[in-house]
């Protein structure tokens, strides 16, 4: 059964569809108080565990384990609750219905959404929490695993922004309402940090396993030449 909405495009059937009982003010509020939890555990975490770890690499840190918390929890609970989430109560439930005011496919549900979504959760959540360990404890396996996350990250996220294009630009479907804070602020702002951050880190990582190969090729180089004096 339909239930009237505010949701685009304008007469998409989202059935057994329950309006959200918090407001957005307080619903932002529980989103940013689990990041502030988030960020302050893992603070304490690498500090105790390294106390000389550096800030650059302290905001890797809290980048992904507030990857792998969004991931595990949020996303794990819209991949385990798809075809409830238009009539839930649960808290996570309406921060979805929030945000699917600027993507409504995630109350349709969609046959991109659900797969993206639940890949993220069961792959990038929990790994991106193994990372985290690896830059505070400076694993070896660090920065091929920070390569793998990051370009999961972009490669989904990409996919994602591209299906929605191919929407509008194909079909004519708009998901997002047409106020400018749901599709600049939510669609385009907040999916647009796991394009440029992951970006950046794949980057960061190449610069870093490229220059370990040429420190190894450099000392290498250097002990056949020692050899070859040593024999002359």
């Amino acid at each position: 059964m339909s239930t009237l909405h505010s949701y685009y495009p304008p007469g998409v059937e989202i059935p057994d569809y329950v309006p959200n009982e918090l407001s957005t003010p307080s619903l932002l509020a529980i989103f940013a108080t689990a990041c502030t939890v988030v960020f302050s555990a893992t603070a304490f975490l690498a500090k105790s565990v390294n106390p000389r770890i550096s800030d650059s690499e302290l905001a890797k840190t809290l980048w992904f384990a507030l990857c792998g918390s969004i991931h595990s929890i949020l996303e794990g609970y819209y991949a385990l609750n798809f075809l409830t989430v238009a009539s839930s109560l649960h808290p996570l439930a309406q921060l979805w219905k929030e945000y699917s005011l600027s993507d409504s496919r995630y109350l349709i549900p969609n046959s991109f959404v659900m797969p993206m979504e639940s890949i993220t959760a069961l792959f990038w959540g929990p790994l991106s929490f193994v990372l985290v360990w690896f830059i505070i404890t400076q694993h070896p396996l660090r920065h091929p695993l920070q390569i793998i996350i990051s370009l999961g990250q972009l490669y989904g996220d990409v996919l994602y922004y591209g299906t929605c294009a191919f929407e509008y630009v194909v079909n004519g479907n708009e998901f997002s309402r047409p106020e400018a804070y749901y599709f600049w602020g939510y669609f385009m702002l907040l999916n647009a940090f796991w394009i440029g951050i992951p970006g950046g880190l794949i980057l960061d990582s190449v610069k870093a396993i490229r220059g370990a190969f040429v420190e190894v090729k450099g000392r290498r180089t250097a002990g056949v030449g020692g050899s070859s004096k040593k024999t002359l």
